[in-house]
């Protein structure tokens, strides 16, 4: 599992085209947000939980990336898009300045009310928490509620 985990994230991190975008509803960030919005109506109130890697991904990218996706698909999947994005290669969406990104992965969630952005947070220190996977899910749980839920 680890293995194949690694794969994944190499496979992303080797390729080294524009921003690579990888989905659950079909949203590019090089779309003007209307388009997006006009594509779902489910997609105009829906927040965005983003995964932002680099091409130094770090030891514990992938086992990090692993878990957010597993509390990802056990509690938010209806809720909630998850994008994950190679930041370091994106050209046209200026993430970097956007979310101020430096560390290898870093998770930002975008609230999304009406068909525009209101504000975001940062994720800190997730890749330090992977060695105790309960508090890891209860910690990313309760900050997504929090910032997101709270709309």
């Amino acid at each position: 599992m680890k293995i194949a985990v690694l794969l994944f994230l190499g496979f992303f991190c080797a390729t080294p085209l524009s921003a690579q975008v990888y989905n659950t509803d079909g949203y590019m960030p090089n779309q003007v947000s209307e388009e997006y919005f006009s594509e779902s109506e489910t997609n105009y109130d829906k927040s965005i939980i983003y995964i932002f890697f680099n091409n130094e991904p770090c030891y514990t990218c992938a086992q990090t990336i692993s878990m957010i996706e597993e509390v990802y698909n056990e509690n938010f999947i209806d809720e909630y898009n998850l994008f994950m994005i190679n930041y370091q290669n994106d050209q046209e969406n200026n993430f970097i300045e956007m979310y101020n990104l430096s560390l290898p992965l870093e998770v930002v969630l975008v609230r999304i009310d009406d068909g525009a952005a209101f504000g975001y947070r940062k994720l800190d220190n997730l890749t330090n928490m992977i060695s105790d996977p309960i508090s890891f899910s209860e910690y990313f749980t309760e900050e997504v509620e929090n910032f997101l839920g709270n709309q």
